[in-house]
C-alpha cells in the first residue's frame, strides 16, 4: 500500500528530504514511501469468534485456538441487526495481527460485557483499549436450566500495558486511515462507547452496498 510522501525540498543541498511517519519504511530502489501495514478500506481480515467451540478462526477456516492475543487500534461497542443475526449487543475490535493485516474480530452477548468491564478501570487509569495489549480467552459455561445441558463459550479479557513506542505507531497508522467493515455498517446503530473507528455515515464519504444497510 502506498501512503503520500511528505517531502520538503532542502535547496541549498539540492536533495530531497523524506520524513517518514512511524508506520511507513522507505523502498530506496524506487524511492517510495510504503506501510507497513496492510488494509483494503472497508474490508479488514476476518477473525471470528466460535461461541459454541470456544475457539478463534481466521475467516472460518483457519483455527487460532482457545485464545487470541492482539492490540485494538478501534473499536466500538454498540446495538443493531447485522449479519441477519437479530438486534443484538455487539463489541467489534480492529486489530494489526501478526502479519501485519488491520484485521477486525465481533463479540457478542456476554462477552460484550466482559469487554466493557475491561474497558471502565482503564478509563479511571486515563488508558484506552489502544494502550494495551489484551489477550481474549474463550471461558466454558453451561446452561443447565435445560436438558440435555447446554455448553457453550464466552469470550473474558484480559491485559497488560502495551509498548509506548508500539501505540504510537499504530495510532498514527489510525489517524490516516478509515477504519471500519462495510459489512457491518448500518445507518440503525446505536453506539454505546468507540474509539478510533471511522463511521462513513457520519461524513457521507462511502456509499455503502444496498445489503449493507437495514431498517
Amino acid at each position: 500500500m502506498k501512503d503520500q510522501k511528505q517531502i520538503s525540498a532542502d535547496q541549498s543541498e539540492g536533495t530531497a528530504v523524506i520524513s517518514l511517519k512511524p508506520y511507513q519504511t522507505l523502498d530506496e530502489s524506487t524511492g517510495e514511501v510504503l506501510s507497513k501495514y496492510k488494509y483494503l478500506e472497508g474490508h479488514p481480515r476476518q477473525y471470528r469468534f466460535d461461541a459454541k467451540q470456544g475457539k478463534f478462526n481466521i475467516n472460518g477456516q483457519h483455527e487460532l485456538g482457545d485464545t487470541l492475543t492482539f492490540q485494538a487500534v478501534a473499536w466500538r461497542i454498540f446495538s443493531d441487526d447485522i449479519l441477519n443475526m437479530g438486534r443484538k449487543n455487539w463489541a467489534e475490535v480492529f486489530f494489526v495481527d501478526e502479519k501485519d493485516c488491520l484485521s477486525a474480530i465481533l463479540f457478542h452477548g456476554y462477552s460484550v460485557d466482559n469487554i466493557y468491564r475491561l474497558i471502565e478501570p482503564l478509563f479511571y487509569e486515563d488508558l484506552s483499549l489502544a494502550d494495551v495489549v489484551i489477550t481474549a480467552t474463550a471461558e466454558r459455561k453451561e446452561n443447565t436450566k435445560i436438558t440435555p445441558k447446554r455448553v457453550y463459550y464466552i469470550a473474558s479479557f484480559s491485559y497488560r500495558i502495551a509498548d509506548k513506542a508500539k501505540t504510537e505507531e499504530l495510532q498514527a497508522f489510525t489517524r490516516d486511515h478509515p477504519v471500519y467493515r462495510r459489512e457491518t455498517l448500518t445507518n440503525t446503530c446505536e453506539i454505546r462507547v468507540a474509539g478510533g473507528f471511522y463511521n462513513p455515515f457520519a461524513s457521507a464519504e462511502v456509499t455503502l452496498p444496498a445489503q449493507a444497510v437495514t431498517g
